[in-house]
């Protein structure tokens, strides 16, 4: 098979390897005929941007429409921080990992705080803003302009509001903004251990991204600057990072959708019970799995067991455990389907 080419057994790989939910192709369709403006002033857009004001509760939150997660982050990011400043994450940050060096690209550096499980320790960020302030060297340092935390976290975890909220009042003491990257941000608002909802969130950050392309979307994230603190000329960074689509109804269609009758959470609260039936399948097997109350599910497999469940069931390879074992990602969306968890339990089983 080609490299790249998806086979018809069951996909755990990713949250975003099926199209669009139903509803928001359907509303790409019924609108695909009419005409409108472009460069986020189109009907759909404005309309979109409303509602999601309305499920945040803020009148004064800002929203603005850009393709995928990487762009989003490298352009948020760019445009709060000046030329001297980086931008405060933990060592497994999806902006430190996984997007091949695109915040320093744009010219600031992540400065990295150790990962607990995937999340930030107040005590140890308030740690290097204090010491960083008290070095008589400083300005010959980059300066910590901005933290960045993941919600949920990549390794499938979950901030607590209180957890939040003291990095927040840090962020306020050091007069530095909060970002909370959203990619996957319905699973953790939908998720049992989810103490907070979304105007909670909006109430407690400075900006923050609703994913779409992870969610129900063919692409598209919202930003949401929450307190009339939209950075000065946004639109013309945004179009400077490459991020302006001409055609915004292309976002604005899809999650106009998606914050209609709450489809968002819905299809959010779907992927979690698909998530906790198939961790229920692994353990009811004798499968150990890292604790994570979201889509995202980590299971420990011996190397000869990943290799027999991968002719079955696609999934994706973690990191390595030690020799033998090998840590696996099983990730569900809203496409999961009771048939993909039975091919899966009868794949488990025959190991």
């Amino acid at each position: 098979m080609v490299k790249g080419i998806m086979s018809m057994k069951p996909s755990f790989e990713s949250d975003y390897n099926n199209g669009a939910h139903p509803n928001v192709l359907q509303h790409l369709i019924d609108t695909n005929n009419k005409q409108s403006a472009s460069y986020g002033f189109d009907q759909w857009s404005e309309s979109a941007r409303n509602k999601i004001k309305e499920a945040c509760r803020s009148e004064n939150a800002e929203v603005f429409f850009l393709v995928g997660g990487t762009q989003t982050n490298a352009t948020v990011i760019d445009s709060m921080l000046s030329r001297y400043e980086g931008v405060v994450a933990v060592g497994t940050a999806h902006i430190n990992v996984h997007e091949s060096g695109a915040i320093e690209a744009s010219g600031h550096k992540v400065l990295t705080l150790p990962s607990h499980n995937g999340k930030m320790c107040v005590e140890e960020l308030r740690k290097l803003l204090k010491t960083f302030h008290a070095d008589p060297t400083r300005d010959h340092m980059v300066w910590p302009g901005m933290v960045y935390i993941t919600f949920p976290t990549e390794l499938g975890t979950i901030y607590k509001a209180s957890e939040i909220e003291q990095i927040g009042d840090v962020c306020k003491e050091y007069n530095i903004p909060l970002f909370i990257d959203g990619a996957r941000l319905g699973y953790g608002l939908m998720s049992d251990e989810c103490d907070f909802d979304l105007p909670w969130l909006t109430a407690h950050c400075d900006v923050f991204y609703i994913g779409g392309t992870k969610v129900g979307a063919l692409c598209g994230e919202a930003v949401v600057f929450t307190h009339g603190n939209v950075p000065r000329q946004f639109f013309t960074i945004v179009k400077q990072h490459g991020a302006l689509l001409a055609k915004s109804r292309v976002a604005g269609v899809q999650f106009d959708a998606l914050f209609t009758d709450g489809l968002y959470f819905k299809i959010a609260r779907h992927a979690i019970d698909k998530a906790m039936q198939l961790r229920e399948i692994f353990i009811k097997a004798g499968f150990q799995l890292k604790d994570s109350p979201t889509n995202q599910q980590f299971v420990i497999l011996s190397n000869a067991q990943m290799k027999r469940l991968a002719e079955s069931i696609a999934f994706e390879t973690w990191e390595p455990i030690d020799d033998n074992n090998t840590l696996c990602r099983f990730v569900t969306s809203w496409a999961t389907s009771e048939e993909d968890l039975k091919v899966l339990d009868n794949a488990i089983n025959s190991l």
